[in-house]
């Protein structure tokens, strides 16, 4: 989870903890869905439609990349990950490191998503 990855790291060198923090690439199955032991609640059909995710964030970064708007290219995602059936908790462009809002462009930014799919709630991100 990018999102505790950078609050955990945060928190220890706030509190100026004697820790290495290290971080790994998020462990995906074939069809880009992350692993996650969340996955094993999902019926056999709601499986077969949650890698809209990962396509619907890539293609934001892509798009992000090429010059569209993070929060228009986020909002494009968020419609293409609710159209899957999926119900969008939220699509946020955020700086990659911090996770703060972004404030201008050139900044490092990360796609974090988070969705439910029947009462399983899927996360990703990725970065851009």
């Amino acid at each position: 989870d990018y999102q505790q990855l950078k609050v955990v790291t945060r928190l220890a060198a706030d509190l100026d903890l004697p820790v290495e923090i290290v971080p790994g690439a998020t462990v995906r199955e074939h069809d880009g869905l992350a692993l996650s032991s969340r996955n094993r609640y999902l019926s056999a059909e709601e499986r077969a439609i949650a890698p809209v995710i990962q396509q619907a964030l890539k293609d934001a970064a892509a798009a992000i990349r090429a010059g569209t708007p993070a929060d228009t290219a986020s909002a494009a995602a968020a419609d293409r990950i609710s159209a899957g059936g999926l119900k969008v908790d939220y699509v946020a462009a955020r700086h990659a490191e911090s996770l703060a809002p972004l404030s201008g462009s050139g900044e490092p930014v990360r796609l974090l998503a988070a969705a439910w799919l029947g009462k399983t709630r899927l996360i990703d991100n990725i970065g851009v």
